[in-house]
């Protein structure tokens, strides 16, 4: 999905009143049934009250929330509306929003002084609200917030700590070119933006104020955002949902495709579980694991739907460099391999993962311990050839690079795009923000769903294991890759309301998937 900045939002929400027919107010009402939607879903899988209070601005920012109280009101949620202006200043489609929802009987409560955004306890307590909509400001910021609107957002922070925030098409406060904050911002927990993402979102800083993004469809022609220049771009719903591919009718466990798994060891055998029971989370027909045979009594209790081979293994407790495939079967009997979760990096596993990666035509994934190999070996990855898709996190990034992490966080986008061009290989730059960008280089694709609950041990498997899961399924690496990325961060965000951030882990994540499908692909 195209990014834009607010001028050329602007503009493409100009032409589509003016060439494509489609009226302000239409749009608007369109932008409040999506927050209302993305609020509906929040509250379903946090289990929270259907509750909720909509903070308005002047603008159209204000007149989205509005539309959205309406729309909540006719699916049953109490929705209560406070407007950070005077209502005699509404405008426009605001206007116009502002009488319907008063029409549905909804009532305003007017906080057009700034000590009335004094907060005082009680607006803070369990009952008073579910989920907190941040419809104050939009992406015509120009400089700080100030006056009754930086009050108004001061309010919303406090009130943070307390209840999830959704922000209407930006944080207000929020730069929406630069990502930035140049006074107070809204910290949300998740931003429904509309038409296409903004250029700031793609900022790593700009991620501690969105949350995850979500971009909404409001009708503004495909050819219009097509037409946008794209120097990268954000992997949303909609790309996802048109990559993914239904299943046949006639489909059985052969024609969904055999992923094979190399990974584990002694200590580690929880690392070939995780990214085990990812694949088969995911959609792969038929999962194989070759492990240690230490550990692959662990490794069949964790993921007991996948078929687990013990290989010969080390005094060390790590795959030998004679083992073999499981069941005399060759590369060509499976559809895709993932190497490397807690495979271990000794002499051994170097010279089993050198064999594989010689000997193997199939779409492969290299992660956590192939990939420290594979610093150490400049020349793995390029044996891989083009079908290869590596998945490091920051600090494996930078042992690839010959940098520090800090220099990979400075530039992700940059560090994912030398990878991708130099290791000729489809690179997967994982993090707040995790960057795709096809073998040889691109556009990187950015992922702005997932949630800091998602820095936890296993993670990073389970991302490896959903990957695998759909290159054994036939889905081009590029395209396999942002699927993985969207799904696996989709999937965090619901264990995370079910969970709470501090208390999910990676096994959470992993049932959260069939949920995150469901989302993307309807069934």
């Amino acid at each position: 999905m195209r990014v834009a900045t607010a001028e050329q939002m602007r503009a493409l929400d100009a032409r589509t009143i003016a060439e494509a027919g489609i009226p302000g107010e239409v749009l608007m009402e369109r932008a409040g049934a999506a927050v209302a939607r993305a609020v509906r879903r929040m509250a379903d899988h946090a289990g929270l009250p259907q509750r909720c209070l909509l903070i308005a601005g002047k603008g159209n920012n204000g007149g989205d929330a509005f539309a959205a109280a309406r729309h909540l009101r006719q699916t049953g949620f109490a929705a209560t509306v406070w407007t950070a202006c005077a209502i005699r200043d509404l405008t426009g489609d605001a206007r116009i929003h502002f009488q319907r929802m008063t029409e549905t009987g909804i009532a305003a409560e007017e906080r057009a002084t700034e000590a009335a955004w004094q907060p005082s306890g009680a607006e803070f307590e369990a009952d008073a609200f579910g989920i907190v909509v941040d419809a104050v400001l939009g992406t015509g910021l120009s400089g700080s917030a100030r006056g009754v609107a930086a009050c108004a957002i001061e309010w919303i922070k406090a009130a943070s700590r307390f209840r999830p925030v959704v922000a209407a098409d930006i944080p207000s406060g929020l730069q929406a070119d630069t990502g930035t904050a140049e006074g107070p911002v809204v910290r949300a927990d998740a931003t429904v933006t509309f038409g296409c993402a903004k250029r700031g979102f793609l900022v790593p800083t700009a991620l501690e104020y969105t949350g995850t993004v979500e971009i909404a469809d409001i009708g503004i022609p495909d050819a219009y955002l097509d037409a946008l220049p794209s120097d990268c771009e954000m992997i949303a719903d909609g790309e996802t949902r048109n990559l993914l591919r239904p299943f046949p009718r006639q489909a059985h466990k052969g024609s969904r495709g055999h992923a094979l798994i190399v990974a584990g060891s002694r200590g580690r055998a929880g690392a070939a579980g995780l990214a085990a029971r990812a694949a088969l989370r995911s959609g792969a027909g038929l999962v194989t694991v070759l492990t240690a045979r230490g550990v692959a009594p662990l490794v069949a209790a964790w993921a007991p739907e996948a078929m687990v081979h013990p290989g010969a293994e080390t005094d060390a407790g790590a795959l030998a460099k004679d083992a073999c495939l499981p069941d005399g079967k060759d590369w060509n009997d499976f559809s895709a391999v993932l190497i490397g979760p807690g495979l271990g990096v000794g002499p051994d596993t170097l010279a089993w993962v050198e064999r594989a990666l010689a000997q193997s035509a199939i779409p492969s994934v290299l992660d956590a311990d192939a990939l420290t190999l594979c610093a150490r070996n400049p020349g793995l990855i390029s044996a891989a050839g083009l079908t290869a898709t590596v998945t490091p996190h920051p600090g494996e990034m930078a042992r690839l690079l010959d940098v520090s992490a800090r220099e990979v966080q400075n530039d992700r986008m940059g560090m994912a795009l030398r990878m991708a061009r130099e290791g000729r290989c489809v690179t997967v730059l994982k993090g707040a923000g995790t960057t795709v960008v096809p073998s040889g280089g691109g556009a990187p694709h950015v992922n702005l769903a997932g949630n800091p609950g998602m820095a936890c041990g296993g993670t990073g498997d389970a991302l490896a294991g959903v990957l695998v899961g759909l290159l054994a399924q036939g889905y081009e690496p590029f395209d396999a890759a942002r699927v993985a990325a969207h799904a696996h961060g989709r999937a965090g965000d619901i264990a995370a309301w079910r969970q709470s951030q501090a208390g999910m882990t990676a096994n959470d994540l992993i049932a959260a998937l069939p949920d995150a499908w469901k989302e993307l692909r309807g069934r």
